[in-house]
């Protein structure tokens, strides 16, 4: 039992080191950028706003064409099934249609045409 609470103690202090490994990235890259902001050189703050813009976007013109691509198909896809499903629910409509009638014939038939027969187990009580 305490080979497990020292292996959860482990990894919370693992997680905690991570947490804070990642604290100090944000703080730096924070720092790198709003000391860049601040120089008062034109072109960098134009280059900062280029690159946080083009963080927000996709900063790789592939990755979108590609994205697009994959969507498109997609969407073909999706047209291809929908037009399969309305021709699959024509035939069937058709199928239906046709054999709607016989079925009803045959249906009164069994329950119309009455044929008593006393059934194989009665016994005639004497």
């Amino acid at each position: 039992m305490t080979s497990q609470s020292q292996g959860i103690h482990q990894l919370l202090q693992a997680e905690k080191r991570a947490k804070d490994k990642l604290e100090e990235a944000k703080k730096k890259k924070y720092c790198e950028s709003y000391k860049l902001f601040e120089s008062g050189n034109q072109s960098e703050q134009s280059e900062l706003r280029f690159h946080n813009k083009d963080k927000s976007q996709t900063s790789f013109p592939f990755l979108k064409l590609l994205i697009q691509k994959i969507m498109g198909s997609q969407s073909n896809i999706s047209e291809e099934i929908e037009a399969q499903t309305l021709e699959k629910i024509k035939e069937l409509n058709g199928s239906y249609n046709k054999s709607m009638e016989s079925v009803i014939n045959q249906l009164l038939s069994i329950v119309c045409d009455v044929k008593p027969e006393i059934h194989a187990n009665y016994r005639i009580a004497n």
